[in-house]
C-alpha cells in the first residue's frame, strides 16, 4: 500500500466503453481532469467494454473485485465512474466496495459546490444537488431497520421507510424555497439587464467549452479597452474555475462599445439539472446580440468541444443568435495562425494578446451590420439626445445651425429609428 503523502483523497475512475465508442478515451481524459479539479488524486483507471451496462454494478461482478483490490492496495476511498449510475447500482457498489461511489453528474456537481462564491451560485449549485440527490434516497439507509412495529399510521413501517419519508418531505421543502429565493434574485437581475437595455449598447456573450480561455479575452479586453480596469475576473488553467457571469462595458475609442459577459463553462454530460439550475445565469446568453464561440485550437478534441457547445447553446434556445468563433491558443499550433480572420473564424493567442486587436475589429464589423446612416437635426434644447447618439452610435460629422445640432450619425436601427422625426 502507497502512502499519501499529498494528504488529498485517493480517488479510482472506472469507465464502461458501450458499442465501441470513439470519444470514449477522451472523455475518461477528461474524467480525470474533473476530479484533479475537485483536488483528489487519481491512483488507478479501470475500464471495461460491455455491450450493455450490468443492471446491479454497471460493471460486471469480476470488474468489482478488481476494484476493489485497488482500493485496497491503494488506500483509496473514492471510486469515480465516468458514466450515470442508478440509486440501485450506487446501493450496491457502495455495499460491495465499501467506498465513496460518484458518478460524473455527482463529480460535476462536486466541483460546482466547492467554487461557488456568490449567494446566487451557492444557492444554484444547492437546487441541482437536491434534485439529482431526490431520486437517489432509496437505499440510503439501508442501514436502518424496515422491520415495521407498533402502533399508527406509519405502524406497517420501518425506521429506514419512515427516515426515508421524512428526507424526501425535508429536500422537496428545501427545494421549494430555493425556487423561491432563486426567482426573487433573477427579478433583481432582470431589474439590472432592463436598465442595461436602457442605455441601447449591444450585448456579448462569451460562451464555449470549459477552459477554452474566455475570462482571459474578456480580462484582455477590459484591460485595454474599459474604464473599469480593475474590475478583471479570475483566470485559470482549470475546468469551470469561474461560475458566475460578469458584465462588463468594452469602449474602444472611436469604436461602437457594447457590454461583454463572461458566463460559465460548458462540459461533455453536463447535468441536466446544472443547466436548469444555472438557466437564469445563463440568461445574458439568451439575450445577446452576438455570441463569441471561444476553442481551445490546441485541444485536439476542440471539434467535440465546438459540437457540445452547439447542442448546449440550442438547450439554452440560443442557437438562432450570430456567431463569432474564436480559435484561442492558436499560437501553440501554428504561431503565424493567430489574428487571422476566415469565413466567420478567427484565430487568436489571448494570453499573448495576439490577435485581440483582430477580434475587436470583427466584433465591431458583426455588430455594425445592418447599421443605418441618418441626418438629424436635434434642438439645441435636446442635448440628452446628442448625448445617447454620442453614447449609442458613429458621429460622422457635427454643424451647430441657428435650429439646433446638424449630426451624421451612424449605428444600429434600435438606436436611431426612435429619432426618425428629426431626420432631414
Amino acid at each position: 500500500m502507497f502512502e499519501n503523502e499529498s494528504k488529498k483523497d485517493l480517488a479510482i475512475l472506472v469507465g464502461v466503453n458501450l458499442d465501441h465508442d470513439a470519444g470514449f478515451q477522451r472523455s475518461m481524459e477528461e474524467l480525470k481532469a474533473l476530479t484533479e479539479a475537485c483536488d483528489m488524486e487519481v491512483v488507478c483507471l479501470h475500464t471495461q467494454n460491455l455491450p450493455s451496462p450490468n443492471t446491479a454494478f454497471y460493471v460486471g461482478k469480476g470488474k468489482v473485485e478488481e476494484i476493489r483490490e485497488s482500493l485496497l492496495l491503494y488506500g483509496a476511498n473514492t471510486v469515480i465512474f465516468d458514466n450515470a449510475l442508478s440509486p440501485i447500482q450506487v446501493r450496491n457498489l457502495s455495499q460491495e466496495l465499501e467506498a465513496v461511489i460518484l458518478d460524473r453528474t455527482a463529480l460535476i456537481l462536486q466541483i460546482f459546490d466547492c467554487r461557488a462564491k456568490t449567494a446566487e451560485a451557492k444557492m444554484q449549485v444547492e437546487l441541482a444537488k437536491l434534485q439529482y440527490m431526490l431520486p437517489r434516497l432509496v437505499g440510503l439507509h439501508n442501514n436502518l431497520s424496515r422491520q415495521g412495529g407498533g402502533s399508527g399510521s406509519l405502524s406497517n413501517k420501518g425506521a429506514g421507510e419512515k427516515k426515508l419519508e421524512l428526507d424526501r418531505r425535508r429536500i422537496e421543502k428545501q427545494i421549494s424555497f430555493l425556487k423561491k429565493e432563486l426567482s426573487e434574485i433573477e427579478q433583481n437581475k432582470e431589474v439590472m439587464r432592463k436598465k442595461r437595455n436602457l442605455s441601447l449598447l449591444p450585448k456579448v456573450a462569451l460562451v464555449g467549452y470549459t477552459n477554452a480561455g474566455k475570462s482571459t479575452i474578456l480580462n484582455q479586453l477590459v484591460t485595454r479597452f474599459s474604464k473599469e480596469e480593475e474590475k478583471t475576473v479570475l483566470e485559470k488553467d482549470m475546468l469551470f474555475a469561474t461560475l458566475e457571469t460578469s458584465v462588463r462595458q468594452i469602449s474602444p475609442a472611436g469604436k461602437k462599445s457594447f457590454l461583454l459577459s463572461d458566463t460559465v463553462g460548458f462540459i461533455d454530460k453536463l447535468p441536466h439539472s446544472l443547466v436548469k439550475a444555472f438557466r437564469s445565469t445563463l440568461q445574458e446568453v439568451r439575450e445577446a446580440d452576438l455570441l463569441l464561440h471561444v476553442i481551445d485550437f490546441s485541444n485536439p478534441d476542440f471539434p467535440d468541444h465546438i459540437q457540445v457547445t452547439k447542442d448546449t447553446l440550442e438547450e439554452l434556445n440560443a442557437s438562432h443568435i450570430p456567431v463569432l468563433y474564436v480559435y484561442n491558443k492558436a499560437d501553440r499550433i501554428d504561431p503565424t495562425a493567430a489574428a487571422r480572420l476566415l469565413d466567420n473564424k478567427l484565430y487568436i493567442s489571448a494570453k499573448s494578446q495576439e490577435g485581440i486587436d483582430a477580434l475587436l475589429d470583427a466584433i465591431g464589423q458583426l455588430l455594425n451590420q445592418g447599421d443605418k446612416s441618418l441626418t438629424l437635426l436635434i434642438p439645441f434644447s435636446r442635448g440628452d439626445i446628442v448625448s445617447v447618439l454620442m453614447e449609442n452610435a458613429r458621429i460622422l460629422s457635427t454643424e451647430y445651425t441657428a435650429q439646433g445640432t446638424l449630426l451624421q450619425v451612424e449605428g444600429s436601427p434600435a438606436v436611431l429609428d426612435r429619432y426618425l422625426s428629426y431626420s432631414v
